[in-house]
């Protein structure tokens, strides 16, 4: 089994612009899977497309936080530094029901408080209702993006019945994350693992069955200079046998069988 990241960002601009060396660099490093997540019905239609043409890349298709209500936001006046196309909440939601059938897991999904004000966050938790139920409804896996909401994001995920959950670039709580391991969900741990006390408290505090291999890319690298990319999952398995006093060999089975466990096939 191959190694694996399950939260890149390929259709980035930093990233779609060099994709065949970023992928060649990938397939060197020993991976075998890239999920590439989605963040709206734009993004999901570039991240379909370039699965099809790779079989490295496996379409996860989403809809981030704050695109679930930005057409709200920019409509009340609020602004987002990231702000692209905004879709109708309806509308983005529809399109990844429509299309579920062709995603290997349903994200990046979830709720955000941080560039969120609150009092859209009813219309953003509804949005995560509903997707979380697509997901559940086809059977896919669901990739979590949670920030300033965690607590929230585990009530709802409960009140759902989620069980088949990867929460992406966790970043509260080391009691929490124990918390949501204890729930057979897994958490991913990004390749800044070595430069971030939070990640590398959860890579070598957590059971070590709920653990993942992401990157985030083209963020969250272990050069924060440089625009990160799957390649570097290599580093955080090798980190993480440091950690474990393992082989890396060993510390990449045992993460290889955790993908496997969550997504119903080998990496």
């Amino acid at each position: 089994m191959g190694l694996f990241d399950v939260h890149a960002h390929l259709t980035h601009p930093h990233l779609i612009e060099d994709i065949d060396r970023v992928l060649e660099r990938a397939r060197a490093a020993g991976l075998s899977t890239i999920i590439s997540n989605g963040l709206n019905p734009d993004d999901n239609a570039a991240v379909l497309a370039l699965a099809e043409k790779s079989p490295l890349v496996r379409p996860a298709l989403g809809l981030y936080p704050v695109d679930a209500v930005l057409e709200e936001m920019l409509a009340a006046g609020e602004t987002y530094p990231g702000q692209r196309k905004a879709w109708p909440t309806r509308v983005a939601v529809d399109w990844v029901r429509e299309h579920v059938s062709l995603a290997f897991a349903v994200g990046e999904i979830g709720l955000d408080g941080h560039w969120v004000p609150e009092r859209f966050w009813p219309a953003q938790e509804a949005a995560f209702r509903e997707l979380v139920q697509i997901a559940m409804d086809a059977g896919k896996a669901i990739i979590i993006h949670t920030r300033k909401r965690e607590r929230r994001t585990l009530e709802l995920l409960d009140e759902l019945g989620a069980t088949r959950v990867n929460w992406h670039c966790f970043t509260s709580r080391l009691n929490l994350a124990r918390e949501i391991a204890s729930r057979g969900h897994y958490l991913s741990i990004p390749a800044n693992v070595r430069r971030s006390q939070t990640f590398t408290a959860m890579l070598g505090g957590l059971p070590r069955d709920r653990l993942l291999l992401e990157t985030d890319s083209p963020y969250l690298g272990p050069d924060k200079e440089a625009h990160n990319e799957p390649a570097n999952v290599k580093g955080t398995v090798e980190f993480a046998a440091e950690l474990w006093g393992t082989s890396e060999t060993q510390a990449a089975n045992q993460l290889a069988q955790n993908f496997e466990a969550l997504f119903g096939t080998a990496p």
